[in-house]
Parts: structure tokens; sequence; C-alpha cells
């Protein structure tokens, strides 16, 4: 099969980055996955022939050192967590600071580590994981605020990035069956309570195959945004609760 290019994931030890991997794998990308966890990572480089790097997403040198040899033509920016979800007046500086840190920063620095040489060869491709937390107020005030961050420099992006060939997509999940309220949540109630829905949340797989559809598009068109969810959820509406006020005065 011919390859067609390299990509780098992040975030590719389990869930959506894993799925991602073994997609572009299957369909001819020569893959490169990052994540934190080395054996995961091994494993998914055994079953899929991907590249693996075990390396902490915040960790700038890391990055720095990696890029100075890798030129990939696609990457997908994945990596992200949701530490403090549960309330900002909760939150400590430690968990603001993680979700900053790995959905924004890390973001930013890996553009602009990866663009100079997409921009050089006149072609290139960068998908976004952003989320539906990131167009609506659902559910935290740093994880939506990170998620917003994403979409804002995915649409910058495009302006920055006019003329020059360079791709940018954002793709915005709702509810995904994923390892991401075990890790955001220590509070084994509160963990089984935000992650039990009911209902049939998507899969990593679907995720991944939204991408594949965006980085499969001909070369003259930029999927700017695919927003997917499960059929069974929803957002909006106006809610209500009351204040007692002769309490508060």
């Amino acid at each position: 099969m011919t390859t067609k290019g390299t990509a780098l994931v992040t975030g590719a030890s389990s869930g959506i980055g894993a799925a991602v991997v073994r997609k572009l794998t299957a369909n001819g990308w020569e893959v490169h996955a990052l994540a934190r966890r080395g054996s995961r990572l091994q494993a998914l480089a055994n079953e899929t022939g991907c590249t693996p790097h075990a390396i902490d997403i915040r960790d700038g040198a890391a990055l720095e050192t990696l890029m100075a040899d890798l030129t990939p033509d696609l990457l997908v920016n994945n990596a992200g967590l949701g530490a403090g979800i549960t309330g900002l007046v909760t939150a400590t500086r430690d968990e603001v600071a993680q979700t900053i840190d790995t959905n924004v920063t890390a973001v930013l620095e890996l553009l602009r580590l990866t663009l100079p040489g997409m921009i050089a060869r006149g072609r290139g491709h960068v998908v976004n994981l952003g989320s539906v937390s990131g167009l609506y107020p659902i559910v935290s005030v740093i994880y939506g605020a990170s998620k917003g961050a994403v979409r804002l420099i995915g649409q910058n992006l495009r302006i920055e990035l006019r003329g020059t060939g360079v791709r940018v997509t954002e793709i915005s999940p709702g509810r995904v069956s994923t390892e991401f309220y075990d890790a955001a949540i220590s509070d084994p109630a509160t963990r089984d309570r935000l992650k039990t829905t009911g209902i049939r949340e998507l899969s990593p797989g679907d995720i991944a195959d939204a991408i594949l559809y965006a980085v499969s598009a001909p070369a003259h068109v930029n999927v700017s945004t695919i927003e997917l969810q499960p059929v069974e959820q929803t957002y909006g509406g106006v809610q209500f609760d009351r204040v007692d006020w002769e309490a508060s005065e």
C-alpha cells in the first residue's frame, strides 16, 4: 500500500487516540503515536505498526526534541483531560494548570513546532479535537474554557494559514465511551454519577471515522468543523433554580 503521508497522533494510548491510530494505519498512513503510557503505546505499536513515543504532552523540551526529526503531514491534536471538571470553586490550582497545559498550551506548542514544515511544503492538515463543551454551556468552567480555546485556535489558525495550502479541521464530539471520567474524577460516587447516562454513547471508532472523512477529502476541500453527538444527547434549554433571597440578605 502506498503511504499517504506521515501522521502524528497525541493522546494515542487509549480511547479516541488509539482508534485514530488504528484507522489511519489501516488506511495507508505512517503513524507516530504519542502518549504518556509507554506500555500501552507499545501494545498499540505491536498491533498497528505505528511508531510509539512515550512523552508527556506537557513536556515542552521533549516535544522540541521529537519535532526536530519529525515532519508530519497530518497532526491530530487529540490529547486532553478534564481535571477539575466538577466545578471551578472546588478545583485546585494544580487541576486548573493541568487542564489548561494539556488542552490548550500543548496544542499551541505542537502547532508552533509542526506548522513551519507544512507551510514550507505547501500542504498539510491539522485536526484539533474540540468538544461540544467548547460550543455550548454544558458542564464545566475549566474544561469548557479549554475546549472553547481550541475552537478559537482553529478558527483563527485558518486565517493565519490562508494561502498556504494547509487545512485545519475541528472535531467536536458529544459523549464518547472512553476513560475520560475515570481520569478526571477521583471520587467514585461522583465519577459513577457523571459516567452513567443510560444512552448509547458515541464510540472512539465513530470519532476516528469522522477524522478519516475529513483528511480523505480532496486537497482543495477543507472540512472546517464536524459536530457529532449521540442521537439521545441534546443541548440548550432554559434552567431555573430558586434562591432564598431573605437568607442571602
